[in-house]
């Protein structure tokens, strides 16, 4: 049998995930001078951020980008 394993380095990596490991490696700060959103720069937490990037499709990409750009230093 052939494994079918998919190419999407996003496959099965949930948002709070994402989030959780580019704050861990950049921090909120660096976060928001890469990704320039309120939700990194002001009052910053993972669930303010969740919920800011469920609801905004545009920031969601940039940050999803950020992670796959960033995977090799994890």
């Amino acid at each position: 049998m052939k494994n079918n394993q998919s190419k999407d380095p996003l496959h099965g990596i949930t948002l709070q995930k994402i989030v959780e490991q580019l704050v861990g490696f950049y921090g909120f700060d660096t976060l928001a001078e890469i990704i320039p959103v309120k939700c990194f720069a002001t009052n910053p937490s993972v669930k303010s951020s969740l919920t800011f990037l469920r609801k905004t499709d545009w920031a969601r990409k940039k940050v999803e980008e950020l992670y796959i750009q960033a995977l090799s230093k994890f």
